[in-house]
């Protein structure tokens, strides 16, 4: 899996803005837990809270459910926002050589109009992460159950399954295939990472936030959306 160029930067960017409408985007990001025989001698480095041995599977992917970015080998214990502090690719977001901006939904329930639609886009876009970790799932029983060899072989493994899944949805034959919901990824073996922390936004996350909430009410507006 090769990393990212600045043109395959801007080509998801595209693909983003004319599949999902969503403008900007450089991919859609989140974590799956990969459930493993309990390793020997590793304490609770391994263990979570859901009484289950496993590693983290972080991951870019773009608006064609392909991974571009993964991270495998997280300690289970670790929340997602750590998992994502400890990345190389949260690396590359510290130094400013990706350039993303941190983005997250507007609480609360009594949201404006204008907000709400927001909050749909924005929905919408991530939901790409949970169909491709749906499709990986479909693929790949290993997922479906506890992986029973060590740490080190996991990683490598679900590292393979993640470049053979590219080559699949990359043939004429599979692009096309009906796409699962998101339920679809929550097998015994690749379970959900449980959102962690305080959550509080930036100044500049806030500013970008509320320029997608112009955008999304006025010239980037479409059809189908929520009436703002």
């Amino acid at each position: 899996m090769p990393v990212p160029t600045t043109e395959d930067w801007r080509s998801i960017a595209t693909g983003f803005l004319h599949r999902w409408n969503f403008p900007n985007c450089l991919g859609s990001i989140d974590g799956k837990h990969v459930v493993i025989r309990a390793p020997d001698n590793s304490g609770s480095l391994f263990y979570n809270y859901k009484g289950t041995f496993l590693v983290v599977l972080l991951a870019v992917v773009d608006a064609q459910y392909c991974f571009r970015v993964v991270d495998v080998g997280s300690y289970g214990r670790t929340s997602d926002g750590g998992v994502l502090a400890n990345s190389t690719f949260s690396q590359a977001l510290r130094d400013g050589t990706l350039g993303l901006p941190q983005d997250a939904l507007l609480p609360g329930p009594n949201l404006s109009g204008r907000h709400r639609v927001f909050n749909y886009r924005l929905s919408r876009a991530r939901l790409i992460d949970e169909n491709t970790f749906g499709i990986l799932t479909t693929q790949w029983r290993k997922y479906r159950g506890v992986i029973g060899i060590s740490p080190a072989n996991v990683d490598a493994c679900v590292k393979a399954t993640c470049v053979l899944h590219n080559f699949l949805r990359r043939t004429a034959s599979t692009t096309r295939a009906p796409i699962p919901s998101a339920e679809d990824g929550e097998a015994a073996g690749l379970q959900e990472v449980t959102r962690v922390g305080s959550n509080n936004s930036t100044r500049e996350a806030i500013c970008v936030r509320e320029t997608f909430v112009s955008y999304f009410s006025a010239e980037g507006a479409v059809p189908w959306q929520p009436v703002a």
